[in-house]
């Protein structure tokens, strides 16, 4: 069944994470409630600022699931 959506979350221009869910809504206050923030080049990125970009079209929790794999949206999991 495809129910999950591949996205991207971004502050200003700059990704900052990428993952998959079932709501993209949901999962977009999740990131900005987090508390999390970003450094790159000497400046920090607050996710309170962000926003979620989908990237595709709706696919199967597998297939998204593959995408993430890929693409290391993992990698920073603690």
């Amino acid at each position: 069944m495809r129910d999950t959506y591949k996205y991207i979350f971004k502050v200003r221009n700059l990704i900052v994470h990428c993952g998959i869910t079932n709501d993209l809504r949901i999962r977009e206050a999740q990131h900005r409630n987090s508390g999390r923030y970003t450094n790159y080049k000497g400046q920090r990125y607050y996710w309170s600022n962000g926003h979620i970009v989908q990237v595709g079209n709706i696919t199967t929790r597998e297939a998204a699931m593959e995408w993430e794999r890929q693409n290391n949206c993992n990698r920073n999991w603690n």
